[in-house]
């Protein structure tokens, strides 16, 4: 090492050093972000993070809420993201965020500090069994050796570190676990023990091997695709927005096969509608009628990234058993329809190359498509019109019609996901959307979404009531967020989700053990947490505070609604839509 060359590790101590190995090694990768809660075994990974001028460190107390911070961190930037903790329970924490890393294919390097052996199984404070901890939901777990201050055992680290970032991205994209016991001096007290490795360890050469790893593009060999017969294209939920060029590729697809195109509310094709003559967004409705499910009955169904949301779409295929074929580079099993599918594991470029026209098109089948989705809209739009001025989903629309173009756009489960599947209009705005469906579950919404945009463009979080409480901590994270986050509040006292489900007529117990009102008082909430607090007054409000959102922190705009009333409401729109598509096919 030349005289003067800066020393990226810190060798006061054994444990110094393999902290500074290890976040370097990270850094040489791409690691930009490290999310740490506080804790003592941690220490000397802490310290090492927190030195590194090339990564942003950011401490979150509570361990849930800092798992789905980081999510949203890797969501948005589509690298991983390290979470880091200490010993003991701090780590079971993490599980949420974890599963659901997993499960949506989000890549995480989750870091648990530990007792080293010694400590185990003997009632020493803080130590339970973190080996395996998270069992099938990471894609690999290494205990990591207790720290020693060698050239053999430095690679050893270097290279299970540099494996470990490998794992987050193939063969697929999710989570990976290292579980680093750590000896006592946790700080880097300077003790001696690495004189002579300061000396040896040539640090320019010793990280010269390690860079970014580059994924392997898939490819497919040409296919036996029946693109001559009647079939639709199904775009599942796919987060952010389709890049222009993946964009350009389905829409040469659809046009080249002829076949409409069905895009989930979470697809964000939606918002780039433009490039799609008859995007079809209404079929939730359509599909009620049964006369339209019975004459739009595909032959063969391309389905892009995974099923959409629509139940009603999903009972549909089921029914009609289509031949299907199921484009996704994951390697877990996408069809939950069970159906008789091609699960083609490649790219969407792949596939519409291996893809031969047969120059057979059905056109008379995508016109009924357009007409029914003619017939639903102008149906939904007249029913919408006249909602009640805080029915839940006027909020969407509020949403696409005032955004600005390229908003990103936070959508939490349960009924806001359901009212973006409804209502969301095709625009040319394009939208990004972001959701944890992975799971589905509500825990973690809030972290998440504050993850999505930290140190970003303005966004929004479309929750109801009991997902935002549900991760209330995560307002914890307001005095270290470096961004803005809109946080529309569908507050409608309990789970509206549960209203549309046949339990809801068993009441008692229904109120009190599935729509679970929490009855609490938002204003005060945001306030003890220096959040700004705006209660909407209508749609038109609500439309004003989102054309031009803030450059920086967080607020939350609460639209209080009647969810046994918008159930009620929603029920008789999709009927009447249903009706009038009936009319509209003849």
């Amino acid at each position: 090492m030349s005289k003067g060359t800066v020393r990226k590790v810190d060798y006061r101590n054994t444990n110094s050093v393999w902290g500074g190995v290890l976040v370097e090694t990270l850094h040489r990768l791409g690691l930009r972000h490290a999310v740490i809660s506080p804790g003592s075994r941690s220490t000397p990974l802490t310290m090492a993070f927190a030195r590194h001028s090339g990564i942003e460190s950011i401490p979150v107390l509570d361990e849930r809420s800092a798992g789905f911070f980081a999510l949203g961190l890797a969501k948005r930037a589509q690298r991983p993201v390290v979470l880091l903790c200490t010993s003991g329970t701090a780590g079971a924490n993490y599980y949420p965020a974890v599963i659901e890393a997993q499960e949506s294919g989000v890549p995480l390097i989750v870091i648990t500090a530990d007792r080293p052996p010694e400590m185990r199984d003997c009632r020493s404070g803080q130590t339970i069994d973190q080996r395996n901890l998270f069992g099938g939901h990471v894609n690999f777990h290494h205990e990591l050796a207790v720290p020693a201050a060698t050239l053999p055992l430095l690679r050893y680290l270097r290279q299970t570190v540099v494996h470990a970032w490998e794992r987050t991205q193939w063969p697929e994209a999710g989570p990976v676990h290292l579980n680093a016991p750590f000896r006592d001096p946790l700080p880097p007290l300077a003790d001696g023990t690495t004189r002579k490795l300061r000396a040896r360890l040539q640090e320019q050469e010793f990280f010269s091997s390690v860079r970014p790893i580059e994924r392997v593009l898939s490819r497919i060999e040409r296919t036996d695709f029946p693109g001559d017969r009647r079939g639709i294209i199904l775009v599942g939920p796919t987060e952010g927005s389709p890049t222009p060029v993946e964009a350009g590729i389905l829409a040469g697809l659809a046009h080249n096969l002829g076949w409409p195109v069905l895009a989930d509310g979470l697809s964000g094709l939606r918002g780039d509608a433009e490039r799609y003559v008859g995007l079809i967004t209404r079929y939730d409705s359509i599909l009620r009628s049964r006369k339209a499910s019975r004459r739009l009955r595909p032959e063969v169904v391309l389905c892009i990234g995974g099923w959409p949301t629509s139940k009603v779409l999903r009972a549909w295929l089921e029914e009609c058993a289509p031949e299907s074929w199921l484009v996704s580079t994951r390697l877990q099993n996408q069809d939950a329809l069970h159906l008789a599918t091609h699960h083609l594991r490649c790219s969407l470029w792949a596939f519409a190359e291996s893809v031969a026209s047969s120059g057979r098109r059905h056109d008379e089948y995508a016109r009924l498509w357009r007409r029914a989705e003619e017939a639903a809209g102008d149906s939904l739009a007249r029913s919408l019109a006249g909602a009640h001025k805080h029915f839940e989903g006027r909020a969407v629309l509020e949403l696409a019609r005032n955004l600005a173009a390229l908003t990103p756009v936070m959508v939490a489960n349960s009924m806001p996901v359901r009212d973006v599947e409804y209502f969301w209009p095709a625009n040319d705005l394009g939208h990004q959307i972001y959701f944890n469906r992975g799971a589905n579950g509500i825990d973690g919404t809030l972290s998440t979404a504050l993850g999505l945009v930290h140190a970003g463009r303005s966004g929004v979080l479309l929750t109801g009531d009991l997902a935002l409480l549900h991760d209330a901590n995560g307002f914890m994270l307001r005095p270290k967020f470096a961004g803005s986050l809109t946080i529309v509040l569908i507050n409608n006292n309990g789970g509206g989700i549960f209203e549309h489900l046949p339990v809801a007529q068993f009441n008692p117990p229904f109120e009190e053990y599935f729509a679970t009102p929490q009855s609490v008082d938002f204003r005060k909430l945001c306030a003890a947490h220096g959040v700004t607090h705006v209660l909407v007054r209508d749609g038109q409000h609500l439309g004003s505070l989102l054309a031009k959102l803030p450059a920086a922190g967080i607020r939350v705009l609460e639209v209080r609604t009647d969810r046994k009333r918008d159930a009620a409401f929603r029920k008789k729109i999709f009927a009447d839509a249903a009706r009038v598509v009936e009319q509209a096919m003849g």
